[in-house]
């Protein structure tokens, strides 16, 4: 054990953690006093004893504290400890309510639902594990991830998640489908595909900074055609489906399950062409652990089975 580590164990308090937090949000110790419920001494007090316990200073003093190279990481540090005690807590609540554990998942939207629904269910069915699921772009679920406030997320592999240092593993290759409202699709079927001709008509497509808004510019690109400029960037599905099934003039290229779930609704119809490229897999990404948790090695397992039919129909 080093000398600083055994200071830590044996000097470092809850009560600093939440003032450390409190002064990066408040950006003053009155203040920082005033919303964790002490008084300005004791703050004082506190901030000196942590100072002490790091052996330098944690703030560079002014009309607002800012934090030196030592005070960020040990922010960085304070932060993920609290989120730990707050999920800790609540699976400690799951625990006496009876559940086996509390898991916290991030999927990204183009995550079929069915596929959620089968896992998740499983899930508690067979380990009494109760979910809280979070859905949002996948560079929002990975900084959501690198401040532990998800376990885990189902996404695409990205640079970001090798610069946090995440493992990741592939469940699953996604295709792409060509939508568009049922009129439109049959019209486009009965042509040859003509990218250049396609980039000149109205587009419903994600962030071209997202994984798929990366590979769809590529595409044009590849077809030396300019890449659309969307009338609409969004992830929201529900959006998506409502405006192709009322508008045809827009096309959208989505993942195929979640294609043929719109289409057996009735909302939009499959363009039949053969796409031969592929939109990036489909991964269970999650921090580096020395003793991965319990509920989330479950996930792994269940992730495995349901994700199994669609890497045959792939292959």
């Amino acid at each position: 054990m080093t000398p600083t580590y055994t200071r830590l164990l044996s000097r470092l308090k809850t009560r600093h953690l939440l003032l450390l937090e409190g002064i990066a949000r408040h950006g003053t110790l009155t203040r920082a006093a005033r919303a964790s419920g002490v008084s300005q001494p004791a703050a004082t007090k506190t901030l000196a004893e942590l100072e002490a316990l790091f052996g330098a200073p944690l703030f560079v003093r002014g009309a607002r504290l800012q934090p030196t190279t030592l005070g960020r990481l040990a922010l960085v540090r304070a932060r993920q400890m609290l989120q730990e005690l707050e999920n800790w807590g609540q699976e400690i609540d799951s625990a006496r309510a009876g559940y086996g554990a509390r898991l916290h998942i991030g999927a990204v939207p183009y995550i079929s639902g069915e596929l959620l629904k089968a896992a998740l269910s499983a899930l508690h069915a067979r380990h009494q594990v109760v979910c809280t699921l979070t859905r949002a772009t996948s560079d929002q679920l990975s900084q959501a991830l690198a401040r532990y406030e998800i376990d885990c997320l189902i996404g695409r592999p990205s640079p970001a998640n090798s610069e946090y240092g995440f493992t990741h593993e592939v469940l699953y290759p996604q295709r792409p489908a060509l939508v568009a409202h049922p009129s439109l699709a049959r019209r486009l079927a009965r042509r040859q595909p003509d990218w250049r001709q396609l980039a000149k008509m109205n587009w419903i497509l994600p962030s071209p900074a997202t994984p798929i808004g990366m590979v769809v510019t590529e595409l044009f690109t590849r077809a030396q055609a300019e890449p659309p400029v969307p009338v609409l960037e969004t992830y929201s599905l529900d959006l998506i489906a409502s405006m192709l099934r009322d508008d045809a003039t827009l096309v959208s290229i989505l993942p195929e399950a979640l294609a043929r779930d719109m289409a057996r609704r009735g909302d939009v119809g499959i363009v039949s062409w053969k796409l031969d490229w592929s939109l990036p897999p489909v991964a269970l990404i999650r921090q580096r652990r020395e003793t991965p948790l319990w509920a989330e090695e479950r996930l792994v397992e269940i992730l495995r089975e349901v994700c199994a039919p669609l890497v045959a129909a792939a292959g």
